[in-house]
Order: C-alpha cells, then structure tokens, then sequence
C-alpha cells in the first residue's frame, strides 16, 4: 500500500461542521469542491506542490447532506495533476448529482476528452497561482481550449487579482465560456471600488464570464466573528462578493471549497460558510439563482428549467 506523508502545516478539513441555520433553497449546488485521494487508491502526483490529508468523495457526499446541498461540482485538485481519476470516480460515484472540471496536457487526444465528457466533465481548469504551478504557458493553454470548445465545456481560471492586468487579454482570446475562481483572489482590504476590483467586474462585463463568491475563508483578514449575538463570517469579504452578486446575478456560483486545500492558520466550519450565504445573497431570488438557477444551467443544461 502506497503511503504519503501530509505537508508541514497542513490542517485536516474540519470534522464536526455545524448544522446551518441557513435553510438552503431545493436542488442547492456546492459548485466548487474537491476530492483528495485516498493516497493508498488514487496516488498523488509526484510533481504536487502540496501532500494533502485524504479527503475522498464518501466524506464530501456526506457533507454534501449534512449542508442540504443537492450536487457537487468536483474541481480537479493540483496535487492530483492531469491524473483525473479520483475526480472522475467521485463524479460517477454520484449517480448523476455531480460534475467534474479536468486538468488535462495539450497533447490531451479528442478520444480521450470526449471520454470525459461521458464521464461528467464539463470544463478545464487553469492555473495561474505561481505558488502551485511552476508556469501556466499560454500557448498550450490556448491549444487545450481550441479542444475542448467543441464540446461545449468551460474554462476554469485561477489567479491573483493583481495579475489579471496581464491575463486579461489572453483570457479575452479563449474560445469558450470562463468561469473566475474566488472572485480572483481580491485584497479586501482596499477600496471596493478600487482599481483592482474594478478591473474584474469590468473584465465579466465585457466577456463572457461566470464568478465564484466562494472561499471568503481565504480572503478574510477579520476570520470569523461574533456580532449582535450572532457567529457571522468573514463580515470584510461580503460587500465584495455582494457586489459581484448584484451586479452579474446570472452569471455567480457558490461552493464550499472543501476539503480546502493549503489552509494553516484556519480550517472553516462548512455549516457557517453556509450561513454565510444570505449576507452576500440577501433576496430569495438571489439566493435561488446562485445557488440553484446558475450552476443548473451552466452544468446541468438539460435539467434546468
């Protein structure tokens, strides 16, 4: 049996989450969350940045029901590189209540994507965090998504917000739908109408971009905290994840991010990240469209009413 040894540092995901007061609407999507593993079945890759603790699809779909949530959109986790079968069984696994983004190389054949495709991928993920890839090269990150395009899928970019300055053309290029990982990483604590976030709320209205209000956990320099009486998370990122919900209310997704890879000082609670949900989403309109509307859509077109 394979073994691994976790990276110094590395917090396990958080064993007892709450139970929300937060009501999810029916048919609620995690859309965006993670499977690690276990090691002993599905091997990590030797070129991984991080060894995480094993996280595997019996624990998430067990989340997935203590939250209320419906469906999962699996994320192919860097530390699996292009190996996507722990996604891809967690994906089966599901019987239909999930779908999968992919990591793939350029040399990636249409065979082998349209397997994929059968499998329950509908996307792409690229990486543009200098700290867990050594080098994003345009050129072939161009060339996988002149593949994939046919298929109908999307892109999934992931970035810091001070570089999408130098992203933004290059993204502008790709022939498929985008979808923005964590709202692109933004410092909340700058202006929420300074120039950095300015420029990605300029960048989904001119494109055809999907925004994830998820990850406040990594944003957050306050953390959770209590106020009125009341355990409200992470109060400095909501005006800027509701600003992006009001302004592009179809085109905004949520998830939970578990088991959330590379966190060391914190590991959130899932039922209060739930909870967080009706600051940046206040109407129940809102809430249905980012939680239950859009990623339907975007995912499960044929469902989607």
């Amino acid at each position: 049996m394979t073994t691994f040894t976790k990276s110094e540092g590395w917090l396990d995901w958080y064993p007892n989450p709450s139970k929300p007061r937060f009501t999810l609407p029916a048919g609620a999507v995690d859309a965006h969350c993670h499977v690690f593993g276990p090691g002993a079945e599905f091997p990590y890759a030797p070129e991984r940045k991080y060894t995480p603790c094993d996280a595997g699809k019996n624990q998430l779909f067990a989340l997935r029901d203590h939250l209320g949530l419906e469906r999962n959109v699996i994320v192919q986790a860097t530390c699996h590189g292009a190996d996507n079968r722990a996604m891809v069984d967690a994906v089966g696994a599901a019987q239909g209540r999930a779908r999968g983004i992919a990591t793939v190389r350029p040399d990636v054949t249409d065979a082998e994507l349209r397997e994929l495709d059968r499998a329950g991928v509908r996307g792409v993920r690229f990486n543009f965090l200098k700290r867990l890839v050594d080098a994003a090269p345009k050129d072939d990150l161009a060339v996988i998504a002149a593949k994939i395009a046919p298929l109908g899928w999307h892109i999934v970019i992931y970035f810091e917000a001070a570089d999408l300055a130098e992203l933004e053309d290059f993204f502008a290029t790709l022939p498929t739908p985008l979808v923005v990982d964590h709202m692109g990483r933004p410092d909340v604590t700058q202006p929420l109408d300074g120039p950095e976030f300015s420029r990605l709320l300029r960048f989904t209205d001119r494109n055809d971009v999907w925004v994830k209000v998820s990850c406040p956990e990594r944003l957050s320099v306050t953390g959770p905290a209590a106020l009125d009486g009341e355990t409200r998370a992470y109060t400095d990122v909501v005006p800027f994840a509701r600003r992006v919900v009001e302004e592009f209310p179809d085109r905004v997704l949520w998830g939970t991010d578990w088991p959330h890879p590379n966190l060391t000082d914190h590991m959130p609670d899932d039922g209060l990240l739930v909870d967080h949900i009706p600051h940046i989403a206040p109407t129940t309109e809102l809430q249905h469209k980012l939680l239950v509307a859009n990623p339907m859509r975007l995912y499960w077109p044929d469902e989607a009413s």
